[in-house]
């Protein structure tokens, strides 16, 4: 069987391959899973393609997706695809202005929306999308102007016959052709359409999967957005090319019960889930009395020095493998049970994760491998190979995909991953990749000895203080978010004398150990400002980053009384500071800490 080499060809393939598998996709409604089965996708996709041609949509337009993930977001995808068309993914989060923002830019001229949430920001901003002529809705909202997707697929099988090579006609799509617009959320200025074809997608699909096994027996747990090139590459075309079960997590805040009831052998996050985890794993060992924080720290250490030992290929002794197994049974039993109990691998991406937190999560047999990507490279450059991760790297630039480091640290990669430019930007594209191929990622980073990619920091990113020392802030931020007192940090000084840091303490945390100490607890603004409690923060920071250059180490702390959000503009929808918004919104602190 020759290799696929369009999106197209990969949907058809899974669909055959897998058609006796019990589910494709799974969904929870009330307090069911429901099973989707391969050939019931392909019936829905098929005459969703078909309804989107009989309303005029025609090959080569553009149709939005505004939807949390679902079953209907992927019908609606594959139905793009197979219509000939490129989808536009939009946030779910994003509000209506934003929304109008992709929807006008991108040209859209017919959008999937998930709700009644979803479809009032359409109509709040309809005279904003000039383009725009159909809104289609997974669920019906009672209003008869509306068209629902159950409609759609009416129509659709309702011209069935007369279109007997819809098949064929999707299969010699051309791999150049373009697939999605996909618009960055960025953390300067307006986003950018990422224009990635057929070919960008599936040769990224299949490089992944000749590192990451994954197969018929596999259940991946979807909780990132699709509409992020992340989840949409490798938690949603790899996983159903690679034969894997996908169910659909209710929400971020069921994700823990959806694992127990999935039990999924595979989960795509991102570092904030792992962190939390393992903040909430320690916060438990050290309320649970002395016993039981003796053995935890003891079954940690073994479990991590068993961890180097077989990372570094070097044997473990016997009475190291017996402690690991002890310790597996007295603490990391427990984890494993509270993630399923049946977890291979989890999958990080979208930001730097910690070394510590890797090592510990492998340790406790739940290994992550750390991958790194851009949406300019469909996403996926490097990723660490479950046979052999390498904790503080990204892995190893995936098949097909070519890295080399500048001469200033740059990192820039080259392959059929590389995106066909950003639309309607053809200056952008030329700034970001050059006329050999390469992308210039705006990452700084190395290649060590063995190939395995380091990521440093954002180029952008990087402060340099008035005394021209380099700081990169994300791995220092990454240390002090491991502190079960913290929940968010950001590093501040560019061309300051020396560097502070912004720290939004964890509430619960930190107002559970103020009432330990009897100290005032109901006003949490008041309590924030207490020297108590400023000295307590102060420790806990600074416990986290013995090791550092002096001047890495902030010299002073502000702490925040709430943490960024989407609304304020202070996170992209992928949850990354925008430090420039952040610097602005507290400007007149950031000027108090370095005017005393």
């Amino acid at each position: 069987m020759e290799t696929p080499r369009t999106l197209n060809e990969l949907f058809f393939r899974a669909i055959e391959r897998y058609s006796s598998k019990r589910a494709a996709l799974r969904f929870k409604s009330g307090d069911t899973w429901h099973d989707l089965t391969h050939q019931e996708l392909a019936r829905r996709v098929k005459h969703t393609a078909l309804g989107l041609r009989d309303i005029g949509v025609v090959p080569g337009d553009r149709v939005a997706i505004l939807s949390e993930n679902r079953p209907e977001w992927a019908q609606a995808d594959f139905a793009c695809l197979t219509a000939l068309c490129a989808d536009v993914p939009i946030y779910p989060t994003l509000p209506a202005a934003q929304a109008a923002y992709v929807i006008r830019d991108s040209g859209a001229v017919a959008i999937f929306v998930a709700d009644r949430q979803q479809y009032d920001k359409i109509v709040e901003t309809r005279d904003q999308t000039p383009d725009l002529k159909h809104v289609i809705a997974f669920e019906d909202l009672g209003d008869p102007a509306t068209m629902t997707l159950q409609e759609l697929m009416q129509r659709g099988a309702a011209i069935e016959s007369s279109h007997p090579a819809y098949r064929e006609e999707a299969l010699a799509v051309d791999p150049d052709a373009l697939a999605t617009l996909i618009y960055t959320s960025g953390t300067t200025g307006d986003p950018k359409g990422v224009m990635l074809s057929h070919g960008n997608f599936t040769t990224n699909v299949l490089g992944a999967l000749k590192v990451l096994p994954i197969g018929p027996d596999d259940s991946a747990l979807s909780l990132l957005p699709l509409s992020h090139s992340f989840e949409r590459m490798a938690g949603h075309y790899t996983m159903f090319h690679g034969g894997c079960t996908i169910s659909y997590a209710e929400s971020i805040e069921a994700v823990s019960a959806n694992m127990g009831e999935v039990r999924p052998t595979i989960v795509l996050a991102v570092p904030r889930l792992y962190e939390k985890i393992y903040a909430r794993v320690l916060e438990n060992a050290l309320a649970g009395g002395a016993a039981k924080r003796r053995i935890f720290f003891w079954a940690k250490r073994n479990a991590e020095l068993w961890a180097d030992l077989v990372l570094d290929g070097r044997p473990v002794p016997a009475w190291l493998g017996v402690k690991k197994r002890l310790a597996d049974r007295l603490v990391f039993s427990k984890l494993q049970a509270r993630t399923g109990g049946r977890i291979r691998f989890f999958v990080s991406g979208g930001a730097p994760l910690s070394a510590e937190i890797a090592k510990f999560f492998y340790a406790a047999g739940l290994p992550i491998l750390e991958g790194y990507g851009l949406t300019e490279t469909s996403p996926v450059i490097a990723v660490n190979p479950l046979d052999r991760p390498k904790m503080g790297t990204v892995g190893r630039p995936i098949p097909g995909v070519s890295v080399v480091i500048a001469e200033d640290g740059e990192i820039l990669a080259r392959g059929p991953n590389v995106m066909l430019g950003y639309y309607k930007k053809p200056e952008a594209t030329r700034e970001t990749v050059d006329s050999e191929g390469w992308l210039h990622t705006g990452d700084i980073g190395e290649l060590d000895a063995d190939g395995y990619l380091r990521i440093t920091d954002r180029k952008k990113d990087l402060i340099v203080t008035a005394g021209g020392k380099n700081i990169a802030p994300q791995p220092i931020e990454n240390l002090v978010k491991t502190n079960k007192f913290v929940e968010n940090a950001v590093m501040i000084g560019d061309r300051r004398k020396f560097s502070s840091m912004l720290v939004v303490p964890a509430a619960d945390a930190v107002t559970a150990w103020a009432r330990e100490r009897n100290l005032p607890a109901d006003d949490y603004p008041a309590l924030l400002k207490h020297p108590d409690v400023v000295a307590k923060l102060e420790r806990e920071v600074m416990l986290n980053l013995r090791g550092l250059a002096s001047y890495e180490t902030p010299k002073k702390l502000a702490l925040l009384e709430r943490d960024f959000t989407i609304e304020s503009g202070e996170l992209t929808p992928t949850l990354k500071v925008k430090r420039r918004v952040v610097e602005q919104n507290y400007a007149d602190l950031i000027e108090i800490l370095y005017a005393e």
